[in-house]
């Protein structure tokens, strides 16, 4: 990508401003694919107030300097979610982010603002929405699939079920998610946390006559539920507190824990193994994770024929981390070792959660914070409320 040339234009140019604007100077990514050219960055002084969007800079730049900057935008409001663009390498709205704290943020001093990232660009700071983020979207069939009989008035819900997907209704649909996702970056087919999350909408609805349907097709799709890598960054990125990520944790949970699925990418048997592995040693041990998951819960699974074939086509890997120091043959053969006193303080989080009756969800809807998300799901339905709602806002 070419960062040049970089000029700063129109300085003769009157901005309407009050007694309280400042200057702020903002680094606009400019790139129009139709012209053949590689992108490049200007840079645009405006005067505004420091309360001020981001979305209000790029605007005034537009009128002041050059019309032809492309920026999508509409409710100004952190509603439509149609201005989400990258503001110091970080996903975000426009229209929801201050000048001061944007300036605050930068490197230095100069607001740097480029188009949102795992999306082709059609124009500056405008994305093709509908090539990635909203064909993954319609991947997971997002609408409610009716249980019959159709009563002869309506559904009645538990307020608690629905309170459960009222943080992934929250979703604007702005792809800041998408943009940060270090998964599809590596797999462009991944479904994406956008898309899963709304598909946890119709799985935690208990109206949808299809759970099980949708948790079997994800589980088995390659690029479904176990290929997120916990990353955190698709929650570090929404702006309305989604956490598309605990979405599809609760996916998974639904799939292995409540309907058993088991999938033939090895998903539920990878995680499984691996949170067998934590509980046993305190930490992971990576040389028995491969085995386990293919071979069975225990040392001998990598004596399973399955384990083996697997085994046998990861040895260059295995050789390649050998010569590189990475792995040594000692520690692939014994496991990692912490205190005693540290791995009974394990097991005792393990005999904790596991002896509970109900297994509890955390839910920024529901509770604020994980010290709140004990007792009945009723008493935390009662707690919740706007607990967040300044920063969902």
């Amino acid at each position: 990508m070419a960062a040049e040339p970089l000029t700063t234009e129109g300085a003769e140019a009157s901005p309407a401003h009050s007694d309280h604007s400042e200057p702020f100077t903002l680094r606009i990514r400019r790139y129009d694919p139709e012209s053949g050219d590689a992108p490049y960055w200007v840079e645009h002084t405006i005067e505004l107030e420091p309360h001020r969007s981001v979305l209000e800079g790029i605007l005034q730049a537009k009128g002041r300097f050059d019309g032809s900057i492309g920026i999508r935008c509409s409710c100004k409001a952190a509603i439509c979610g149609s201005c989400g663009v990258r503001i110091n390498g970080q996903p975000g709205l426009a229209c929801h982010t201050h000048l001061d704290k944007a300036k605050r943020t930068s490197k230095d001093g100069v607001i740097e603002i480029e188009p949102m990232g795992n999306m082709p660009v059609i124009k500056d700071l405008i994305v093709d929405m509908d090539a990635v983020h909203w064909k993954k979207v319609q991947r997971v069939t997002p609408w409610l699939i009716n249980k019959e009989p159709i009563p002869e008035r309506e559904y009645i819900v538990d307020r608690e079920s629905m309170v459960d997907v009222t943080q992934t209704m929250a979703c604007i649909q702005c792809g800041a998610c998408v943009s940060d996702c270090l998964a599809m970056e590596v797999d462009p087919l991944f479904i994406g946390p956008a898309a899963l999350a709304k598909s946890y909408r119709f799985v935690g609805d208990p109206r949808d006559a299809q759970q099980y349907e949708r948790l079997k097709d994800l589980a088995e799709d390659p690029h479904g539920i176990y290929d997120c890598t916990h990353c955190f960054k698709c929650i570090e990125a929404c702006p309305k507190g989604v956490a598309p990520m605990n979405q599809i944790m609760r996916l998974r949970r639904r799939a292995g824990t409540d309907y058993h699925i088991v999938d033939r990418n090895n998903g539920e048997r990878h995680e499984a193994a691996f949170v067998q592995l934590i509980k046993n040693y305190g930490l992971l041990w990576e040389a028995e994770l491969l085995p386990r998951s293919y071979g069975g819960p225990s040392w001998f699974g990598k004596f399973h024929p399955a384990a083996g074939q697997e085994l046998l086509s990861s040895l260059p890997v295995i050789t390649k981390s050998v010569l590189r120091r990475k792995v040594t043959p000692m520690g692939a053969l014994k496991p990692h070792k912490i205190p005693a006193e540290d791995l009974k303080q394990v097991k005792e989080i393990y005999e904790t959660v596991e002896g509970r009756d109900q297994r509890l969800e955390f839910n920024l809807y529901i509770s604020g914070t994980d010290e709140n998300n004990d007792g009945p799901v009723s008493e935390r339905v009662e707690a919740t409320g706007d607990a967040n709602a300044e920063d969902n806002a």
